[in-house]
């Protein structure tokens, strides 16, 4: 029953917001070259590192915390079983993202989002909109956010410290896992999105991604 469906999603989402998700597999991790005696451990990072890297994965985490709201909505809002399926695969490596940055953030002595049930509660209004707007549009803006989540976690690697293995690990692996669901939304039958829908959804995760840097 749909009721029922509602309200297993919403405990999801409540675990979500709290934090307190498991992942599935193993948090990844990297190994230092042999030919490499830098020191790479959280021990190598500065004060000002440690900051901006717990800024970072903040934003990941509220990222991971939207994605689990958007879908949760979209498989409400679908009728059709093979998405339903598609989209709890996807959800349930999303909440593997969502276990890892929380822990990352918790070794470098930080804390998730204050904002989580604001950005929960939006993404999810978006997610189910999406959704009644056939499954065509809902597959092209999974298909758009994980095209738009790749290209973000691309520059996360590019501004992460280079002897911050640790994260580095964790974002490459969200980045795989993030190009293989967007592939799969558009085998699905995902459209393109129209240019200004594309530019309205950079817009608001720029505004999302700046605030939950700090906040």
């Amino acid at each position: 029953m749909f009721s029922d469906s509602l309200i297993s999603e919403l405990d999801r989402g409540l675990r979500a917001i709290a934090g307190v998700t498991q992942a599935s597999r193993p948090t990844p991790t990297a190994v230092q070259s042999d030919n490499s005696d830098a020191p790479t451990g959280d021990d190598a990072l500065t004060s000002q590192e440690r900051r901006h890297v717990a800024g970072l994965m903040r934003v990941n985490h509220v990222g991971e915390v939207c994605a689990q709201a958007l879908y949760q909505a979209q498989k409400l809002a679908t009728k059709r079983p093979e998405l339903r399926t598609a989209f709890e695969h996807a959800g349930k490596e999303e909440e593997d993202h969502l276990a890892w940055t929380a822990h990352r953030l918790s070794e470098l002595g930080s804390r998730p989002s204050l904002l989580n049930p604001l950005w929960y509660a939006g993404a999810f209004a978006i997610g189910f909109v999406a959704g009644k707007c056939g499954d065509k549009v809902s597959l092209g803006f999974m298909s758009e956010t994980e095209r738009q989540v790749e290209h973000h976690l691309d520059s996360h690697l590019d501004d992460l410290p280079a002897h911050d293995l640790r994260s580095r690990a964790i974002v490459d692996q969200m980045r795989l896992d993030e190009i293989e669901h967007g592939q799969a939304a558009r085998d699905a039958g995902g459209i393109e999105l129209p240019a200004p829908v594309q530019r309205v959804m950079r817009a608001a995760a720029k505004v999302m991604t700046t605030t939950a840097y700090y906040i």
